[in-house]
Order: structure tokens, then C-alpha cells, then sequence
């Protein structure tokens, strides 16, 4: 009894857990964490891409998870990203921050999400492959607003009045985190590993807090490998994940991105150099950026003390697809390689390049012959850069 004579009311009273401040924060981080986990590994690796098979127990709890998290539903999420990356950067894609904005992505990404979600030629066209047995057509689908309540009721039971925060921290965290920075950030701001023909980028090296997904740009380059890591600094959690399930049983690795083997470099290109070089594409351009970069610098530096102005755009021009080089900023490159024979042929070389993949219509024997004829122009080229990329280019082996 209390000094009032009412029965003292169980430490509990306020939810059946009774926890420290610090023990709140723990539970909602590790509540989230598991909704990225699911978002990653099955809906993004397993579902979207088929890099990996889980085990139907696996599969489903995820699935059972994120209906209570997110609502989402399987083949709506699936069918947005693969139209993602078929329609990357182009007016037809659900969510690019280089047609809409950052902002609108970052702040409104959820409500993009709705909107491609409601567009049935989106789900008939890449929506295939997704599951149709009858929880999913009666529940996950039919009711998946009725999840996110059910997670309402368990958070509060469990902790109280405390519970309405972190439900509201899980509800948030997958629109703030997935639909806003991994859509916005992610192809806008950051780092490259791969010169792929997007905006994507990473954001960090280390993929923890969004699963892996921060490695953006790694997934754009090979998408459908179920590791997003790619350099020896970069960690990826949701690998570590599947490693995990994979040594237990529970996930099978279908599809990993081929490791660039380099080898001495071979006296003249062949078949087997040209499929190493059109494999790893994005690769080679990266290491080509790399490779003329201190020499653009320094012929920009010396054609005209006004020119340092240009200098932001050629190295624009060097690390994005042309689409993401603005018309002005072109010309200004343009306009400096027409002063330098140095920049002229690297600007030549590098389109010569690029069009060695992209020739669909030459027969191998064709690539295979401009692509020793490119190295042979380099090699007389007179510019170091081009003379050591070269060499480069002919070490690479599958």
C-alpha cells in the first residue's frame, strides 16, 4: 500500500518490460536494424536481383517482418528497383535525384515510392518472380497496413508509452534511411569506385547503419553480385549476414562480382583481354580517370593561368557518363582540348574507349583489332599517362 492507501502498482504498470533509458535505445536500434537486414538481404539481394536463395523459413520471416515494420509489399518494392535500374537517371525512373532533385527525394521519398507503387504497369512488367501464395494474397498484400498496427500494439503492451516512440522510429527509419539517403545521397554525393553510366555513388566504406546499401555505387557496378563491398577498406554487414546463413544453411550465394585479375601484360590483345576489359568496363574507365588526372591538372595549369576555372568540369568530364556533364561544362572542355594536344587526345582516346563496349553491331575480331590499335596510339602517343594505361589495359586477364 502507498501513503494514499492505493495498492502499489507494479513496476511493470507501464508496459510488461521495464527497462533503463539506454535499454529503449538498444530495443529500437535493434528493432530497425532488423528491418534493414530484411530490406537488404531479401528484398534487395534476394528478391530484386537473385543473387542468393534463403531458406524458406529465412524468407518468410523477413517477409513477416517487414509487413509489420513497413507495410511494404514484396513484388511492389521488387518491381520499383529493377525499374530503377532499367530506367536509371531518365525521366522513367521511380526516384533519380538528378531528374527530381535531392530534396524531393530525400524528403519525399516515400510518397515516390506510393506513387510507383500504385502504377500496375510497373508491377506487371518487372514484378515477376515474386511470391503469390495465399498469405501474400490475403494478407501481406490485401491488409499490410494491418501489420504496422499489430507492431503498434506489440510495442506498447511490451513497453508501454514508451513503446509509441520507437514505433515511430521504426516506422521512419526505412523512409528516412532507404527511400531518402540510399535513393538521394546515393546519386548524388560520395565517392566512386566504378565509372558506371548513373550518378550513383557510395557514401561510406562502411556499410552498417543502412546494411550495406551506403555502397551504392559498388551495386550499381554489378548488381546483381550479393556482396556490395568491393576495395579491401570497404565492409559490407549484409555480407556478413549472408556469409553467416550461408555456413548454417540457411542462404545460398548464386552470384558474386568477378575479382579484376591483372597479369603482365601481354605483347598484343586478344579475344580473351578484350571479354577481360568489357567484363570489368567500369573498372577500366575508373583506372583510366585515375591514370590521366595529374596530367589534365597540369596541362590545364599550363595553357593559360585562367584556365584553373575549367579544371572542376574536365574532371567532371572524366569521372561521370556525359549525360551528368552539363552543356556549358562540355564546351569549356571542349574548348580547352582545342588549346592542347595533350587534352585533345586524352578526351579522344577516353570516347574510343567507351565505344569499344559499346559497338554492339562489330564482330570480335573487329574489337579485338581496335582495341590493339587503341593501345598502339596510346603507346606513340607521347604522353606517359596514356603509355602506362596502356600497359594496364593489356594486363587484364579473366
Amino acid at each position: 500500500m502507498n501513503i494514499n492507501g492505493l495498492p502499489n502498482l507494479p513496476t511493470w504498470a507501464g508496459g510488461l518490460l521495464d527497462l533503463p533509458w539506454w535499454g529503449y535505445v538498444v530495443v529500437a536500434l535493434v528493432l530497425t536494424h532488423i528491418t534493414i537486414a530484411a530490406v537488404t538481404i531479401y528484398l534487395h539481394r534476394h528478391s530484386a536481383h537473385r543473387a542468393l536463395d534463403l531458406h524458406p523459413v529465412v524468407s518468410h520471416f523477413f517477409r513477416f517482418w517487414l509487413w509489420l515494420t513497413t507495410g511494404m509489399v514484396t513484388k511492389e518494392w521488387t518491381a520499383i528497383h529493377r525499374k530503377h535500374h532499367a530506367k536509371c537517371e531518365t525521366e522513367e525512373d521511380p526516384h533519380s535525384p538528378q531528374v527530381l532533385g535531392l530534396n524531393k527525394v530525400l524528403l519525399e521519398g516515400s510518397e515516390l515510392y506510393r506513387k510507383e507503387s500504385a502504377n500496375q504497369e510497373t508491377l506487371d512488367k518487372f514484378g515477376h518472380g515474386t511470391p503469390d501464395d495465399w498469405l501474400e494474397k490475403h494478407v501481406y498484400s490485401k491488409s499490410d497496413m494491418m501489420g504496422v498496427g499489430l507492431m503498434l500494439v506489440i510495442n506498447t503492451v511490451l513497453f508501454g508509452p514508451i513503446g509509441l516512440t520507437i514505433w515511430a522510429v521504426q516506422m521512419l527509419w526505412i523512409p528516412i534511411f532507404a527511400a531518402g539517403v540510399i535513393n538521394g545521397v546515393g546519386h548524388y554525393i560520395g565517392y566512386r569506385n566504378f565509372q558506371v553510366n548513373d550518378a550513383s555513388t557510395n557514401i561510406v566504406p562502411w556499410g552498417i547503419l543502412i546494411g550495406g546499401e551506403e555502397l551504392h555505387n559498388n551495386h550499381h557496378a554489378y548488381a546483381s553480385s550479393a556482396r556490395l563491398s568491393s576495395k579491401w577498406y570497404e565492409f559490407d554487414i549484409g555480407w556478413l549476414y549472408i556469409r553467416l546463413m550461408e555456413m548454417t544453411g540457411l542462404a545460398k550465394v548464386k552470384k558474386l562480382a568477378p575479382p579484376v585479375r591483372m597479369e603482365k601484360p601481354a605483347t598484343a590483345c586478344d579475344d580473351r583481354t578484350l571479354q577481360a576489359i568489357i567484363t570489368h568496363r567500369w573498372d577500366v574507365l575508373a583506372r583510366f580517370s585515375k591514370s590521366v588526372r595529374t596530367t589534365c591538372a597540369e596541362e590545364i595549369r599550363r595553357i593559360a593561368e585562367n584556365s584553373a576555372a575549367y579544371a572542376p568540369d574536365f574532371r567532371r568530364w572524366l569521372n561521370k557518363d556525359a549525360r551528368f556533364v552539363s552543356d556549358q561544362e562540355r564546351a569549356r572542355v571542349a574548348k580547352l582540348a582545342e588549346q592542347s594536344k595533350v587534352l585533345k587526345t586524352v578526351v579522344t582516346m577516353r570516347e574510343e574507349l567507351v565505344q569499344l563496349w559499346q559497338k554492339s553491331s562489330a564482330t570480335k575480331e573487329q574489337l579485338v583489332k581496335q582495341l590493339e590499335d587503341w593501345c598502339r596510339r596510346a603507346e606513340q602517343s607521347g604522353i606517359a599517362a596514356l603509355q602506362e594505361f596502356s600497359r594496364t589495359l593489356r594486363s587484364y586477364a579473366v
